[in-house]
């Protein structure tokens, strides 16, 4: 059996050897030549996979190692036949995890303390829960917007888009859709920004079509917003060059590549074309997860404000800022080159490891900021002489 898959999948011929020949291909390289003898196709958030792609092909299951499949036709799949499975939740701690670290640099940046802001957060699923989790936990107020769980559940924490807008920060984390009573292709429009209040901090790190680039880029020139952070962008992967030079915090398209996630999203997709296959599973997430690089933190009482420690703590796991230097980047190569820029960037993304995986030693290790570390997902224990620890350092900005 021959199954293709994205070279960004990590780990997938160790996972899927058992199963078949695996012949991995780059996201944006898999054409319908290349899966036209193929019986199953793995693939993420490049590929679109629909009747042009598949109409000639062999494929009888197709999985994407993503929590959102707006580039997968379900109907078509569905039309033919054909099995379908993604990965919801996998990658929604990295998120809200690269939200937190934004959310902190940011603030550092911009001498704006968190405790007590406010934070519209658009979309509700599995991302924004846990950005709504971590920003309650920061002592942020924390206000909800997505329809179609207001219609589903009823409940009144959800709220209309004109009080989220009066947030002092606002973030996507929304599906793209481009029709029907949720659409959400350009909801962040000329209207969008004209409502916010001014002074506020805009975060995309849904879908690039979820902003409109050009009502963002004139918003900024107004000066109404005060910080942006982008990790998605229009017709990915050629970014708008202006827009790049503009933003506060620009990253690839990886606010969701922590390798935990990856791991999640890679086992997901293998369980259930084991499942397809009628074939036991071999394989478990813990085999392909290293030690964490940063496995405690020692955190010595410090005369430095608890966000200041907060945002040091996050640095040594993840430095948000060197994604940033990073994708800055893109401005000095050659035009020509800018797009395979963008897609190396994502290919070759550093481990990077989630909070969970680290240990913050401290005296007092049930006190308001060990809760707030907690709240974002660090472990917590009381330090003591014999425990070998990783010094806190500074942060690399």
């Amino acid at each position: 059996m021959k199954i293709v898959a994205d070279g960004n999948i990590p780990f997938i011929e160790a996972c899927f050897s058992h199963l078949g020949e695996i012949h991995v291909v780059q996201g944006r390289q898999i054409t319908p030549a290349r899966v036209a003898d193929a019986e199953v196709l793995l693939v993420r958030s490049v590929t679109p996979v629909d009747r042009r792609l598949l109409e000639n092909s062999r494929v009888r299951f197709v999985a994407t190692a993503t929590i959102g499949f707006e580039h997968v036709d379900v109907d078509y799949l569905r039309s033919r036949g054909i099995g379908f499975a993604s990965a919801p939740g996998s990658n929604a701690n990295s998120v809200a995890e690269y939200v937190v670290a934004a959310l902190l640099a940011v603030g550092r940046r911009h001498h704006v303390t968190l405790q007590g802001k406010s934070i519209g957060i658009v979309g509700v699923g599995n991302v924004g829960s846990r950005v709504t989790a971590m920003c309650r936990a920061l002592g942020m107020k924390t206000i909800l917007h997505d329809p179609p769980l207001a219609r589903q559940t009823g409940d009144p924490a959800y709220r209309p888009l004109e009080e989220v807008l009066e947030s002092d920060f606002v973030t996507l984390h929304t599906p793209l859709t481009q029709d029907g009573p949720d659409r959400t292709f350009h909801l962040a429009d000329s209207a969008f920004f004209d409502r916010l209040r001014p002074g506020t901090v805009f975060i995309n790190t849904s879908r690039g079509a979820v902003h409109d680039t050009q009502a963002l880029k004139a918003a900024m020139a107004q000066g109404r917003l005060k910080a942006v952070v982008l990790d998605v962008w229009e017709d990915e992967p050629n970014v708008d060059q202006d827009l790049l030079r503009r933003v506060d915090l620009s990253t690839p398209h990886i606010a969701g590549y922590s390798l935990d996630g990856k791991i999640a999203g890679l086992m997901m997709v293998y369980l259930a074309v084991c499942r397809h296959l009628g074939i036991e599973h071999r394989h478990q997430a813990a085999e392909f997860l290293p030690v964490p690089a940063v496995p405690t933190i020692e955190l010595e009482a410090e005369d430095l404000p608890e966000q200041e420690l907060i945002h040091q703590t996050v640095q040594q796991v993840y430095a948000i800022h060197r994604d940033d230097f990073n994708t800055r980047e893109i401005l000095v190569v050659r035009p020509q080159t800018r797009g395979a820029f963008f897609d190396d960037l994502r290919r070759n993304y550093p481990v990077r490891r989630e909070f969970q995986n680290t240990t913050v030693l401290m005296e007092d290790s049930a006190g308001p900021l060990a809760r707030k570390l907690t709240g974002i997902g660090f472990l917590m224990s009381k330090i003591n002489n014999q425990q070998s620890t990783t010094k806190n350092q500074e942060p690399t900005r």
